[in-house]
């Protein structure tokens, strides 16, 4: 049957030897529910040397199966985890979703290799076996080290006696040893010592220091071993060749492996680690199932010129592949180039492609990148959520309109309740009708977020068909990977969004702080913190920096807000008063207003009186913000000011920011008077921000010291200082109160 034949293909990519007792027996159970055999079972794990015959069918009779079945699934994601895909994604190159987003590396199919054969040597001459691979590894001077001794072990699961090689040799050069072999008349055992002959001997393939055999006595991180023990042996002969592998020497190990001695050519430690991973992962992708045990550089491979259980172990080829590491590397990155082909613009001059729609009018277009940049303070949470609900809306955001489509929000930073309330509050205090929540996705991963490069591949199997318009991720921090002031590692951290785009054709927008200091006097495109690959990778970068509010401003606007209430008492109640009575002046004077209010609306004068103080309270705690950009796909638009009028921004409509200047950006004499502020002044501000951050926090009820840090922009220690220092308030267990 056809599901048959495809397990048992798939378990050509599982080696027994590498799984645990209970991982063997759950291959047994899944071979079992999917209507195998025992023998399919016994066959597999022959390989194995723990392998005793009769255990599977043993075994097998004991698996009478239960509610909670071992299934087909079990084998299917043990071959996915060594480098196995389903037969589409192998064609189209596309990717596994539990792998980087990083190229496939796909050469082969090693299904639809035929195995090459391998011939013994027709004369065997040990003795120039063992020189032929010293000569092809060695330089005349480097030390080698070798094992000839063994001691015996009993397999704890087997109960076999398993020949073991002790660390060996190391205090002889190549050059010293093809000496002494040449003079030995053939008896390897007297250059080496006798080895003994059911487990046969052992050399490492990277010089030695002469101090030790471990990896700290290396001197060269020269070579890399390869072996399999999950496959034909002719098959992996050809896979082998058909990648290329910078081979120095292919040995047969006498068994059911090759070992191939691979040029890596590292400089350090930590490059021959990094060179390997990606070894190992190129083969496994290919199919070829690597012994992962073998990474140490000062690993032990299989000595040629030696016999083991009357089979020998020989040089099958050497130089096979490529030259050396860098070729081969270049080839493997060069071999799944989807790269598109240079194109003419005489071609498409007069038939030009459309561009893509915009997704937020004037400032970005479906499919492009997105970065807000602002300080603690600015609310740019909130701002995101703002946007969040005008694209599901379709309504406007701030100064611009949007396209009204599906979104994902991927919230890295608060907690699962608190995040769908924020979305709530904002919909309440914008006052919009909730006609389109389903428009709106959220993923919570506060405690569970990836790196980035691990993030994405994950979002876009969990999106692809979703068909977002965009994707929102607040805030960068929590997947930075690298250091933020290195082009080249933030380079290849913002790469993934162009993935995400690419992928999805979602447009990617994402939020990241600002640098320490200052910010007035600096252009919009430079006050993100870290590397300037934030500024310039962006189709949009849109900047929040905050304004310097006057006194009189204050005034003016704690006016207009006393004004309103009264005004909206009058309309409620005395309407034919204000219409004849109040004129356009009147509306904008505190005291002409009050005075309208006690002869037209005595009776709710207190109630009017008491909206009003929370009216002007509310103003108190108000922060003005000014939107500037920089944009790739439009042009640059005319600065944008409002206030963030806690949990909303609100565009300043009246102007009475327009002239206001930005935090920092006042003449140097007045920035040096402001540093001379007393410690009573200083104390005296930090009261005040604390009450004031109590006010804007106290619209969720229960304020928090989180939530007060986060207003603020400081620690959670700081508020609690703070909180001690002023003496009106109180915390218990993380919340807080008034006395």
């Amino acid at each position: 049957m056809e599901n048959k034949l495809d397990l048992i293909e798939l378990l050509a990519y599982v080696d027994p030897a590498a799984l645990d007792y209970q991982e063997w027996v759950n291959v047994g159970m899944a071979l079992k529910h999917e209507g195998y055999t025992a023998s399919d079972w016994d066959q597999w794990s022959e390989s194995d040397s723990r392998y005793r015959a009769g255990e599977c069918f043993k075994k097998w009779t004991s698996f009478e199966g239960n509610g909670s079945p071992v299934t087909g699934a079990t084998i299917t994601q043990m071959a996915k985890d060594n480098g196995w895909q389903p037969r589409s994604q192998r064609e189209d190159h596309e990717l596994d979703w539990n792998d980087e987003i990083s190229g496939d590396y796909v050469v082969i199919d090693k299904n639809w290799i035929e195995g090459k054969e391998i011939k013994e040597p027709s004369a065997w001459n040990p003795v120039r076996e063992l020189t032929r691979y010293l000569e092809a590894l060695f330089e005349s001077t480097e030390n080698v080290g070798y094992v000839t001794e063994t001691y015996e072990v009993t397999d704890d699961k087997t109960g076999e006696i398993v020949h073991k090689p002790t660390k060996g040799a190391s205090d002889r050069t190549a050059g010293k040893l093809i000496e002494l072999l040449s003079q030995s008349n053939g008896d390897i055992g007297s250059v080496l010592g006798d080895y003994n002959e059911k487990a046969g001997a052992w050399i490492r393939f990277n010089p030695l220091d002469g101090n030790g055999v471990k990896n700290d006595n290396v001197t060269e991180f020269r070579y890399a071993l390869v072996e399999s023990d999950g496959m034909e042996i002719e098959k992996q002969n050809a896979v082998l060749r058909e990648l290329e592998l910078p081979i120095a020497c292919l040995v047969h190990s006498g068994k059911r492996s090759l070992h191939a001695i691979v040029r890596v050519d590292a400089a350090d430690y930590p490059e021959y680690r990094k060179r390997v991973d990606y070894l190992y992962d190129v083969c496994k992708k290919n199919g070829f199932i690597v012994d992962s045990q073998n990474r140490n550089p000062s690993r032990l491979s299989r000595m040629p010129g030696i016999e083991r259980n009357g089979k020998k172990q020989f040089i099958v080829d050497t130089n096979i592949g490529k030259a050396n590491w860098e070729e081969w590397n270049e080839w493997i990155e060069g071999i799944n180039d989807d790269l598109p082909d240079p194109e003419s613009l005489t071609d498409f001059w007069n038939d030009m492609p459309e561009k893509a729609p915009p997704l937020i009018h004037g400032l970005l277009r479906q499919g492009h990148k997105m970065l807000m940049a602002g300080p603690s303070k600015a609310g740019k949470s909130f701002a995101l959520i703002e946007l969040s609900i005008a694209l599901a809306e379709g309504r406007k955001w701030l100064s611009w309109d949007c396209t009204r489509g599906k979104i994902l929000y991927v919230n890295l930073e608060l907690d699962r309740a608190s995040c769908l309330h924020r979305f709530k509050d904002v919909y309440t205090a914008l006052g919009w009708p909730p006609d389109n929540l389903s428009n709106i996705d959220i993923w919570n991963l506060r405690g569970k977020s990836v790196p980035m490069d691990k993030l994405a591949p994950k979002l876009i199997r969990r999106a692809q068909k979703s068909n977002y318009i965009a994707v929102i991720i607040d805030p960068i921090y929590k997947v930075l990977t690298g250091d933020e002031n290195s082009a080249d590692q933030m380079a290849h951290f913002t790469n993934q969004f162009d993935k995400i785009c690419t992928e999805l054709g979602s447009s990617v927008i994402y939020c990241h702080h600002h640098s320490k200091g200052s910010q007035g006097n600096k252009k919009s495109m430079d006050r993100a913190s870290g590397s300037g690959v934030f500024a310039r990778d962006p189709d949009a970068l849109i900047d929040l920096v905050e304004l310097e509010l006057t006194d009189s401003l204050m005034k003016q606007e704690e006016g207009k807000a006393m004004c309103a209430v009264y005004q909206k008492y009058m309309e409620t109640h005395n309407f034919n008063y204000l219409d004849e009575h109040v004129s356009q002046d009147d509306l904008l004077s505190v005291t002409s207003m009050v005075d309208h209010a006690k002869r037209s609306i005595p009776d709710y004068m207190d109630a009017a009186n008491k909206e009003a103080d929370a009216a002007v309270q509310k103003v108190r705690i108000r922060s003005a913000w000014r939107v500037e950009g920089t944009l790739r796909e439009y042009p640059k638009f005319e600065a944008v000011n409002m206030w963030f009028d806690y949990p909303v921004h609100v565009v300043d409509e009246t102007g009475g920011l327009k002239d206001i200047e930005p935090e920092g950006e006042g003449p140097a004499w007045k920035k040096n008077f402001d540093k001379k502020k007393s410690n009573k002044d200083r104390k005296e501000e930090q009261k005040e921000a604390l009450e004031t951050a109590y006010e804007a926090c106290s619209i969720d009820e229960n304020v928090t010291v989180d939530a007060l840090a986060e207003f603020m922009g400081v620690t959670d220690k700081t508020v609690r200082n703070r909180i001690k220092t002023h003496g009106g308030f109180w915390v218990d267990d993380g919340q807080v109160g008034r006395k």
